[in-house]
């Protein structure tokens, strides 16, 4: 069996690639919150939009040999957003005509989501060899990501985020009032009917073309 996971197949450096994430999705916190903790943003733990792209852009500058940035711009009946792209590529500069393996990461969907984007910075750090992992074989590592071309979106509703930096802390909407993981046409409503409320909101509530979530929910919770 174990020659079916060969280093060089997709599933085996797929495998390799998310075990290593996992050696550092490591929250720091004070163990000590108190309630004020929680508003206004903490940023002793977490940066502003601003800054935490600043942070990116240098650390790309710092690295051109492995890093790329790009930023992609659009404009829709007077609303405008854009994504930032950082590609990670290693010996980016040398000739290497091999196929790589590619992977899209993509952080911070939700307005609200301040985490996902430190752990994008905290990413970007260790590929650049600015932080390290412990107990683990650069070598190893380094053979890996030499298959890999990874495309990261470090923040991917950033008008969300800015309405949540102006003190709207819960909002997951982006600046026009979509909800991004609510916005889907594909297999519309084929959910597990675990629950009678929650099949009610996939069979009556939700629509493909409608960009917000409905109000079947709470509807339905007050008839309880």
């Amino acid at each position: 069996m174990a020659h079916l996971l060969l280093l060089s197949s997709p599933l085996s450096i797929s495998l390799c690639f998310f075990a290593w994430l996992q050696g550092f999705v490591v929250v720091h916190g004070n163990t000590n919150l108190t309630h004020s903790s929680f508003t206004p943003i903490n940023r002793n733990l977490y940066h502003s939009s601003g800054d935490l792209m600043e942070e990116i852009k240098a650390l790309v500058f710092r690295h051109p040999d492995r890093l790329t940035f790009d930023t992609i711009k659009s404009r829709n009946k007077g609303y405008s957003a854009e994504i930032a792209v950082v590609t990670y590529c290693r010996r980016r500069q040398e000739t290497d005509d091999r196929p790589k393996f590619r992977i899209l990461l993509s952080f911070g969907q939700h307005g609200r989501e301040l985490i996902t984007s430190e752990l994008a910075l905290r990413i970007l750090s260790i590929l650049s060899k600015e932080q390290f992992l412990p107990n683990l074989d650069p070598a190893s590592l380094d053979h890996t990501l030499d298959k890999l071309l990874i495309k990261m979106v470090p923040m991917e509703n950033i008008n969300g985020r800015r309405i949540v930096e102006a003190g709207d802390l819960c909002e997951r909407r982006n600046g026009r009032g979509v909800d991004l993981n609510r916005n889907w046409s594909v297999d519309w409503g084929k959910k597990e009917k675990v629950d009678l409320v929650y099949h009610y909101i996939a069979v009556h509530d939700y629509d493909p073309y409608e960009e917000n979530p409905g109000t079947a929910l709470s509807a339905n919770l007050k008839l309880r």
